[in-house]
């Protein structure tokens, strides 16, 4: 896995994995890869800084030794959009359930009374949205993609 740096047309940055250089080139020339602010396709790897660790080098064998924290240096949302997004996101992963691709299915069967209701997300092609939209099930498109899709 890589993490990238990444830079949208109209200039906002944002980071995302990918499985490697080749997969990220790939996702690009077919237009799958976004802007989590504005959903541009017009992305491109900006300057990066190395990723750096907290943790110390042990003098034995040259490896990183183990620490608690494990969160690299370089991960903070920058901006008040992406730190909002990344609450949002926290609180959407901390009181829902994902669904992934049954979403469309566990929300029509909420609403139609055969499944208890419950806060869900997960995927939905854009016809099945609409479908839902139209038999007045409520539902919210996030502006983020789940983590499980990421990778």
């Amino acid at each position: 896995m890589i993490s990238y740096t990444l830079k949208c047309k109209a200039g906002h940055s944002f980071d995302s994995w990918f499985q490697s250089a080749a997969a990220f080139e790939k996702l690009v020339a077919a237009r799958q890869v976004t802007c989590v602010e504005c959903g541009s396709h017009e992305v491109t790897k900006a300057v990066m800084a190395p990723r750096l660790s907290k943790r110390p080098q042990t003098s034995e064998t040259d490896q990183l030794a183990p620490e608690a924290d494990d969160t690299p240096m370089l991960s903070v949302p920058s901006t008040e959009v992406q730190q909002a997004l990344a609450e949002l996101r926290r609180k959407v992963e901390a009181n829902s359930d994902y669904v992934g691709e049954r979403f469309t299915q566990e929300a029509r069967a909420m609403h139609l009374g055969e499944k208890p209701t419950r806060s869900i997300y997960g995927e939905a092609r854009l016809d099945q949205a609409r479908s839902l939209i139209e038999d007045g099930v409520p539902l919210m498109p996030l502006p983020f993609r789940p983590k499980q899709k990421l990778s």
